[in-house]
């Protein structure tokens, strides 16, 4: 099989679900990855059975994440990029003064910060047979300081854990890009968010895929994209 092959994480809503159906439209087979396969069905029927392998991984599980990569490169025969798209937002304050209880940070931390680090462990060597191409979804919120916000600063570690995978990549044909959206109308918004400019998450898939359509020796290594009218420095 010839035809390129992209593992999506996150895979189910929101910019996961808007990638993979561009990306079949562009051409690509997809692995899609979400914590149960019943999130996928939907989706892959929509796509359709013959292009979508539906693959159950929690990204914070190094064993499920590392045989759902092996599963999709031994079904597909190679494994072309990875785009690293599983997040969570919790909001948070360090006086307590509102968001989440600190119990619930753990999970925020290790989907974000964690997830994306053993997902690209785990494809990396897959990545380096084909010259592929790891992306990872940042965020506009981890290029600033946002006041008591830790999601901003697992943000910061994404664009962080990028450039060291690159530096590492050096050498091996691998690119890697890290994308980093403004607001974007997903199941993540919070209601502050909601009367703001938002993107559609058709408007990340698009950058994944400009980022995935250069030429190989072409490495987009970061993509900013707010919404017009966003103020900067939200």
């Amino acid at each position: 099989m010839t035809d390129r092959v992209l593992l999506i994480t996150g895979a189910s809503r929101g910019l996961g679900a808007a990638t993979a159906r561009h990306a079949a439209a562009a051409g690509y087979r997809l692995a899609l990855v979400s914590r149960r396969t019943e999130n996928l069905e939907a989706l892959t029927a929509e796509i359709g059975t013959d292009r979508v392998l539906a693959l159950a991984a929690d990204v914070t599980d190094w064993d499920q994440v590392s045989n759902a990569v092996t599963a999709a490169e031994q079904h597909f025969g190679r494994l072309d990029a990875v785009f690293a798209n599983a997040g969570l937002l919790v909001p948070t304050s360090f006086f307590g003064t509102g968001g989440a209880e600190p119990q619930r940070w753990r999970d925020m931390i290790l989907t974000n910060v964690y997830g994306p680090a053993i997902t690209a462990r785990a494809a990396l060597p897959a990545l380096a047979k084909t010259k592929g191409h790891l992306l990872i979804t940042g965020s506009v919120a981890g290029r600033g300081i946002r006041p008591g916000n830790l999601y901003s600063a697992t943000k910061w570690a994404v664009s962080g854990l990028a450039g060291s995978i690159r530096a590492e990549a050096v050498g091996t044909g691998v690119r890697v890009t890290v994308v980093q959206p403004g607001i974007v109308d997903t199941e993540m918004i919070t209601d502050e968010m909601r009367a703001k400019p938002k993107l559609d998450p058709g408007d990340i898939a698009r950058a994944v895929l400009y980022a995935l359509e250069q030429p190989p020796h072409v490495d987009v290594n970061e993509i900013v994209i707010r919404p017009t009218g966003q103020d900067p420095e939200r």
